[in-house]
């Protein structure tokens, strides 16, 4: 790859999309910096890369802001993965996803600002959308956040877009969709897929919130790895927002059968309870924009995404389940 960077930070990078990133980035050549404050993140996801002088890492918080500024220091370039991303997290607290989601985006911004990082990447989401009646949903939507947690990835991204306008820092935001893979942690505010994979796995049937009519487009990580690297190196992307995901809508009941045949746990049928606060009921993505400018094209396709990750649970030391 023919490099304008060397010296990368990844905020959240031994987190489940961070730590693929930061494969991808020392793979391609880059030196790499990562900092976690483990509060989802695991050393294990970064811990094959330890031993290796292309690569940092610093356990600490993005809030703090003696740190940041130390680490930003020097770097081309900023991956913004850090997140609580759950959102029946941030409705259960909604003050910390603030915190954390918002001022600690706000002390990154300004950091790197001050240590002229040549590029911003930060990781939106999908959420700021909310119960948006058009489908496919495109960039240019009105925002109708319904969850603290989408109201925090909101402010942040506005909060990038006014230091691309003010600052002139040279920012792109990516909004995911469902992203799923190996490495996602397993626990009461993970994603729908690795809770299913994890039920099937112990012979208890997938429990879904609703009617499971609801639609996800889901994007598997090293499609939304791709999306960074292009977004690092596209000076199209430049002050730009774009949807990440594969631009195909499937409905959790559709999710829930196609994991059961592809685990052979047919006999396990699906549990449901009443709906979640904060989940709205469609989303999927017209990913028009990032393939004109970004040149972005996602390859896996669901059913290959999902046999992908369950060979990995069946395969490796790192698939700890734990509730």
């Amino acid at each position: 790859m023919q490099q304008s960077y060397s010296k990368i930070l990844v905020t959240g990078g031994a987190g489940f999309i961070g730590s693929h990133l930061v494969d991808r980035l020392l793979k391609e050549g880059f030196a790499v910096s990562v900092i976690d404050n483990l509060s989802a993140g695991r050393r294990g996801n970064v811990a094959h890369h330890h031993d290796r002088k292309d690569f940092h890492f610093i356990e600490g918080d993005i809030r703090d802001t003696t740190l940041v500024p130390k680490i930003v220091a020097g770097v081309d370039a900023v991956f913004h993965e850090a997140a609580l991303v759950s959102v029946p997290r941030s409705v259960e607290n909604p003050l910390l996803t603030n915190e954390v989601n918002v001022s600690g985006t706000l002390n990154l911004l300004k950091a790197s600002v001050d240590a002229h990082v040549k590029r911003f990447v930060y990781a939106s989401s999908s959420s700021v959308y909310g119960e948006a009646e058009t489908l496919p949903k495109h960039e240019k939507l009105a925002l109708q956040p319904i969850s603290p947690y989408a109201v925090s990835k909101l402010a942040a991204e506005n909060y990038v877009e006014a230091f691309h306008a003010v600052y002139g820092l040279n920012t792109c935001c990516l909004r995911y969709f469902n992203v799923y893979g190996p490495r996602q942690t397993y626990g009461p505010y993970s994603g729908v897929i690795t809770i299913f994979v994890n039920r099937l796995l112990d012979n208890e049937a997938p429990l879904i919130y609703g009617d499971g009519k609801q639609t996800r487009d889901f994007t598997y990580v090293q499609d939304v790895v791709e999306a960074n690297m292009l977004a690092l190196t596209k000076q199209s992307a430049t002050g730009e927002v774009f949807n990440i995901a594969t631009g195909t809508q499937t409905t959790i009941n559709q999710l829930a059968t196609m994991l059961q045949q592809i685990m052979d746990k047919t006999n396990l049928k699906p549990v449901y309870a009443a709906p979640r606060l904060g989940d709205i009921k469609h989303s999927y993505a017209d990913v028009t924009k990032a393939k004109d400018l970004l040149q972005y094209n996602p390859q896996m396709s669901l059913k290959d995404g999902l046999t992908k990750l369950v060979k990995w649970y069946a395969a490796s030391s790192q698939a700890q389940r734990t509730l």
